[in-house]
């Protein structure tokens, strides 16, 4: 990844460090209502915060997964992440969580637009996409803000622990280039 550093008009997206354990801990981590569709559990402890941010940091050294934390411009503060993945060369998947207290502030897409811009300059990218659970209209609207389509319904296609035991269906989203 060429630029690990993406600043928007209100955001700087940055690779995590250690000292990010604390703040995302406090910030979402534990957050029950935030980690809802999220792939993992709440976080019970802060030990475990600091278990996912080392593996965080880690991702960057293998070329494939790029976890930036989410901070606002003026004064810093730890709000979310969004982490990209390079599948196959050609693909990106995305994924993002926010924590609560900033929900509603178009937050989100605008991380995810600087994000994609950053991936767009790359001709060998061709599909930047995302999956989002078909109970969370919130993060459908997302998808859709940053010029995503919605291609279809994947049946059992994820599990949310924190919503069942049982693989979820989702709702498939893709800006294609020369579509976006």
């Amino acid at each position: 990844m060429q630029q690990s550093v993406i600043i928007s008009s209100r955001l700087i997206l940055r690779p995590p460090t250690l000292a990010d354990a604390g703040p995302i801990f406090r910030a979402y981590g534990q957050d029950a209502e935030v980690t809802r569709y999220l792939i993992w559990r709440p976080h019970r402890t802060l030990a475990d915060t600091e278990a996912f941010v080392l593996g965080c940091v880690d991702a960057w050294g293998g070329g494939t997964r790029f976890p930036w934390v989410i901070t606002l411009a003026a004064g810093g503060e730890v709000i979310g992440m969004l982490e990209a993945r390079i599948d196959d060369g050609f693909k990106v998947s995305v994924g993002y969580v926010l924590a609560r207290a900033y929900w509603g502030n178009g937050y989100v897409p605008e991380a995810l637009r600087a994000v994609m811009d950053v991936f767009w300059v790359n001709p060998e990218v061709f599909r930047i996409w995302a999956v989002c659970d078909v109970d969370n209209p919130s993060s459908a609207r997302v998808l859709e803000k940053v010029g995503m389509t919605r291609e279809g319904r994947l049946g059992r296609y994820v599990l949310h622990p924190n919503v069942s035991d049982e693989p979820r269906d989702v709702y498939c989203y893709a800006a294609i280039r020369g579509n976006h």
